[in-house]
Order: C-alpha cells, then structure tokens, then sequence
C-alpha cells in the first residue's frame, strides 16, 4: 500500500468529539450521537463524514494503548459560525498529508499497524503533530469487508 503525498488547505469542521484511549475506545458511542444530528449542520461542503484523531505531543514516541486522544465525528463545512446545539467546531491547519486507499473492515486495525510500524519508519518523513483523519465517502460501508475509507497522516519530511 503507497499513499499519495498530498497538501491540504485548511478544513473547517463541525462535529463531536469524545476523549478515549484505544484501550477504552469508544466510538461506536461517539457516532451513535453523532448520525442524528449531523442534518442540522449548515453548510456543508459534501456529503463525506470525517473521523479525526487528535493526539498530545508525543502520543507515539511512548506509545500506551491507555493514553487518551480526542475522537471527533464530523463534518467539513464552508462557514464554523453557526454550531448546531450539542456540536464543535475545529479546524485542521494546512499542511503535508500521506493518504492511503484503504479497503476492508473498519474493526481491521492491521493497516495502522503497517503504517505507522513499517512504511512510516521506511520512508522520506516522520509524523507531524496535526490532526489524522480518515474521510468516509460514497464507498465506505461500516463494518463490511468492501468498504472503502481514505486515511490521511499528518507527515512532514525528515
């Protein structure tokens, strides 16, 4: 699997967000909220839904399955200055992203494990300390095996 080396704009987005740790990982609870009330957000710019990671500096260098990240379920939106009842907003800075096509289940943690245990360390950049996301397009069917999701990590050169 070879990502595509991409630049981003700023994204704007509106969602929710829980604290969990991939020990305690909640987010079959984060999207349950979510899905219900994502039709009052306004100005949506498609249809795409985003599940962001937002880890602390130095998440990965110690790495412990109990350390706790923020999980969001959103949105990318043209304007944040309307928030539905219940929602934030957050913005994901521009910057270098190395995104993967990603067919499978959602519940197979296995491609993770490839990148950020053998392709990152082999290639020409380290993690950057921005948001990961990954977008759920068109294709992207929750726990089925043909499901397609677009992973992006925050990476810059060494």
């Amino acid at each position: 699997m070879i990502p595509t080396i991409r630049i981003i704009h700023e994204k704007r987005l509106i969602g929710k967000r829980l604290v969990m740790s991939i020990s305690e990982y909640r987010v079959g609870e984060l999207w349950q909220s979510f899905m219900p009330e994502r039709k009052n957000i306004q100005n949506k710019l498609s249809d795409d839904l985003l599940s962001v990671s937002v880890y602390p500096s130095g998440y990965f260098t110690a790495f412990n399955p109990a350390n706790e990240f923020d999980k969001w379920a959103a949105v990318e939106v043209s304007d944040i200055s309307t928030l539905p009842d219940g929602m934030e907003k957050m913005v994901i800075p521009e910057g270098l992203y190395a995104v993967f096509q990603y067919k499978g289940l959602n519940t197979d943690r296995s491609v993770f494990q490839y990148i950020y245990g053998s392709w990152l360390p082999a290639s020409d950049f380290i993690l950057d300390d921005r948001p990961h996301f990954e977008v759920l397009g068109a294709k992207y069917r929750n726990n089925a095996p043909e499901s397609e999701e677009e992973i992006w990590i925050p990476v810059r050169k060494k």
